[in-house]
């Protein structure tokens, strides 16, 4: 008897995922909740098992896929003797030999969707050279065969497609305003430098709500838990795992979950809850961060607060030139929530607290 196994509902109003990597090959014999695929979803990367034993016969999504919850991935057989993929994955939803026929015009295998992009873009399925698991046609290969040929070309996929379609409705939504000023140091350890600008920040929220808050159709949302997200660079691209409760917490605390959470982010294993509910966010690059960066607001926050690159410079204190450790502190904000004066203050009480 044949499994289909669905994409599952991963929660949190979810309602797609990308199949990042198959950890099977069709025709593999598969034990109950052994590593079945990895699902690529808000940024991080889930495994799911297999909910059946048997033999792979059908894995029906490509690796770099997008589809919805309920589509099914990939079909469990009994023994290696199941029928053909299409056939098993047709016939057990009940559907007529017809219907499997029209998937399998010219030997040509491809899921709907794959051949609606193609119909749309006016490719011929024969025509192309499958590269998915099986001799499928991908929508890669239709999207690429429906292109001039020229330079390399990488479809957008996993952490960075995220990245992609995020910052492009942020873009659209928010009209971002940047407010810049210069901070001393000095003062502070650079080893807690990011606990310590948490610490500030969370400080500085509770006396300009407004920053802490969201624009949900025509009402402010103002939060009273202060949970901040810290971007952090991987080698998949730009995650955004949160600390929460910032404003409680030690200078040790907030560094102990920064590194855990920096190391579970670039070894790819943060789970889905790490990466949701921020109330607001912080951005540091250390050295790579430049004289002046102007970040984009996380939404569906209304601010980020950005940490520039850090250097002894001369500065005049009393009249004399001296020579301190300077960085610019920047404040992206959504002007339509938050006027530029108030934006002003922030970033100074931020900088007043950095610099006691």
């Amino acid at each position: 008897m044949a499994y289909e196994f669905k994409l599952p509902d991963l929660g949190e109003g979810l309602t797609e995922g990308e199949v990042a990597r198959w950890l099977v090959a069709e025709g593999d014999e598969i034990a109950e909740d052994q590593p079945l695929v990895e699902i690529q979803t808000d940024k991080t990367t889930v495994e799911i098992p297999s909910p059946a034993a048997g033999i792979v016969t059908s894995i029906l999504v490509a690796a770099g896929e997008v589809v919805p919850v309920g589509t099914v991935l990939v079909v469990i057989g009994g023994d290696a003797s199941a029928p053909a993929p299409s056939a098993v994955s047709d016939v057990s939803r009940g559907q007529s030999p017809g219907h499997v026929e029209s998937r399998q015009v010219g030997r040509v295998q491809a899921t709907p969707i794959v051949r609606r992009v193609a119909q749309e873009l006016g490719v011929d399925l024969e025509s192309i050279a499958p590269s998915g698991p099986g001799g499928r046609i991908t929508e890669a290969d239709v999207r690429a065969a429906a292109t001039p040929a020229e330079g390399r070309r990488e479809q957008l996929r996993g952490v960075r497609r995220q990245i992609a379609a995020h910052l492009t409705e942020a873009h659209r939504e928010v009209p971002a305003v940047t407010y810049v000023e210069e901070c001393d140091f000095s003062g502070v350890d650079l080893k807690l430098l990011l606990p310590a600008v948490l610490r500030a920040t969370a400080s500085a929220l509770q006396e300009f709500p407004e920053l802490n808050a969201r624009l949900e159709g025509d009402e402010i949302v103002y939060l009273d838990r202060y949970d901040l997200g810290v971007a952090i660079q991987t080698d998949q691209g730009l995650v955004v795992p949160v600390v929460r409760a910032c404003e409680r917490r030690s200078l040790d605390e907030l560094r102990a979950d920064i590194d855990a959470l920096a190391e579970r982010a670039r070894a790819g294993k943060l789970a889905p809850e790490e990466l949701r509910g921020s109330t607001f966010t912080i951005t540091s690059a250390g050295k790579l961060g430049g004289l002046l960066v102007t970040p984009l607001v996380n939404h569906p926050e209304v601010g980020i607060l950005g940490v520039h690159r850090i250097a002894p410079r001369p500065v005049v204190r009393d009249g004399e030139i001296v020579v301190r450790r300077m960085g610019n502190i920047s404040v992206t904000f959504d002007h339509r929530v938050v006027d530029g004066a108030r934006a002003a203050e922030f970033a100074l009480a931020v900088i007043a607290r950095l610099e006691a």
